[in-house]
């Protein structure tokens, strides 16, 4: 969560990903396992060890539909004071890799500052953003097999983004659309777009996408 992950490409990029990750995630799954802001910058959610599941909690398959997380939805977004579609959109933008604990497991051991969970959120932004929260007590770890846990997260990271920005801002961009390009870029850039600095072409593909899943993502949290 130190900064945002690479989204360019979208699902594609997940499509051709480095062999040594990939035999890393074969081995791991055969059972053979080796092992952004007003006052100052703030990691982004989405832009590193390894652990097993939470106690209690069940190991989740890759293949998901966010809709399927609309209850956790609701409940968090309404305890972080914020948009359950908004949330949900977001779900949906994070869903462009495979969410195997194990596979994220394997990646991260490729690449270290990868995101872990449904959320896609980094380790510095999960551990500023469970602060005082009633997940105060969990691990980064856990993210890959919890998913309740990673929506509750990304909830509240949302509710400190939006409590980061001003009364007032320049451009055309909702309140919604600069939380989302919150968590995905981080809180000091949130504060730029706010004031009418042009989003680049990462964050402004991210718009795009949250645009583009704005109406199922609203249709799925209707309950």
């Amino acid at each position: 969560m130190v900064k945002a992950e690479r989204r360019r490409g979208g699902r594609a990029r997940w499509l051709v990903l480095p062999v040594v990750a990939l035999a890393a995630w074969g081995c791991v799954r055969g059972g053979s396992d080796t092992g952004s802001p007003a006052r100052k910058p703030a990691p982004s959610a989405s832009a590193s060890a390894s652990a097993g599941p939470a106690p209690g909690a069940s190991s989740p398959s890759g293949t998901y539909d966010p809709a399927d997380y609309a209850p956790q939805v609701r409940k968090y977004a309404k305890q972080a004071g914020i948009s359950a579609q908004l949330l949900m959109a977001i779900l949906y933008n994070e869903d462009y890799k495979p969410h195997d604990p194990a596979f994220e497991r394997s990646w991260q051991k490729y690449k270290p500052d990868a995101a872990f969970g449904i959320a896609n959120m980094h380790r510095a932004a999960f551990d500023q953003t469970k602060r005082g929260r009633d997940f105060a007590g969990r691990k980064w770890e856990e993210l890959p097999d919890d998913r309740a846990l990673a929506v509750e997260a990304a909830a509240w990271y949302l509710h400190d983004m939006s409590a980061q920005l001003p009364a007032h801002w320049a451009g055309s961009l909702s309140r919604d659309e600069l939380m989302a390009l919150g968590y995905n870029a981080g809180g000091g850039n949130m504060a730029a777009f706010a004031r009418g600095v042009k989003p680049g072409s990462q964050a402004s593909d991210y718009l795009t996408r949250l645009r583009d899943n704005w109406k199922k993502s609203g249709t799925a949290v209707a309950g």
